[in-house]
């Protein structure tokens, strides 16, 4: 007979998470230790990275500062990870930043998209080799990063973020194609704007015609965007790699500005 309890998705695993102090991160990491990972978050905001670690036990989850810009502190993040727990089953790559979005490129400043693209390309692709190396040895793994619709859709966020986050889906797409003889998985997740996460205003659309979903009744939670990382890095995906996973609602199917089913206005 059949247990009726099931078992943690994530058991015996253990997982990174970048930028796991606040927000969609904070998200993922208290769903991988109710699944049952070990978790470690990378982050340089220290002290709502150690309320966490106290608020869900320091035997489940631990903290490391980390800029994620910087190689030799994510490396050492890596090397921490595998001293004290031996092995490293996921790793999420979630750090990011938004900048203030100018309607003219001739405004942009280099300055500022270069920082945008450190953090959210250069912060991931060390992730991604850091972790990389210490999975090879073992032929197992997955590496997930936090992308954005701003991935497959112009027009919807500044120049820098949209770049990189671009840059990500074809980074993740390549190391996929390299892993996979090590039966490493690496995926993306492009979501949607979830509300009041970010000023409205990051996202060029008029608030009156902003369209969050094309699901009626729907808005994207960070516990979606969780539940989505969860699947990625469970035995459930076990053949997906190279895969941007889009959770918007079916937003990027549909233009909210014209378009025939967009229109209330419209009638049979």
């Amino acid at each position: 007979m059949a247990s009726s309890t099931s078992r943690p998705r994530l058991e015996n695993k253990v997982a990174i998470v970048t930028g796991g102090s606040q927000g969609i991160g904070e998200c993922i990491v208290r769903t991988f230790v109710k699944q049952g990972a070990k978790v470690v978050i990378l982050d340089i905001k220290d002290s709502l990275g150690e309320l966490i670690c106290q608020d869900l036990g320091v035997e489940f989850v631990s903290y490391i500062h980390c800029d994620v810009t910087l190689e030799s502190d994510v490396e050492n993040a890596i090397n921490t990870t595998i001293t004290r727990h031996g092995q490293l089953d996921i790793m999420v790559n979630n750090a990011g930043i938004a900048d203030w979005p100018k309607l003219s490129i001739l405004d942009n400043d280099k300055a500022d998209f270069e920082h945008v693209i450190n953090v959210n390309l250069i912060g991931v692709f060390l992730g991604t080799k850091h972790a990389a190396r210490v999975m090879i040895p073992k032929c197992s793994g997955s590496i997930i990063t936090n992308a954005s619709v701003a991935s497959i859709t112009g027009g919807l966020a500044s120049h820098g973020y949209a770049s990189s986050k671009h840059g990500v889906i074809g980074l993740a797409k390549n190391v996929a194609a390299e892993l996979g003889k090590y039966q490493i998985r690496v995926n993306c997740i492009s979501p949607y704007f979830i509300p009041k996460s970010v000023p409205m205003s990051f996202y060029h659309k008029d608030e009156n015609t902003i369209v969050y979903s094309n699901l009626k009744g729907k808005t994207l939670g960070r516990q979606d965007v969780a539940n989505a990382a969860l699947f990625l890095a469970s035995d459930e995906s076990e053949y997906m790699s190279g895969h941007n996973l889009v959770a918007d609602g079916g937003f990027s199917v549909l233009n909210p500005a014209f378009g025939l089913f967009s229109l209330d206005k419209i009638e049979a």
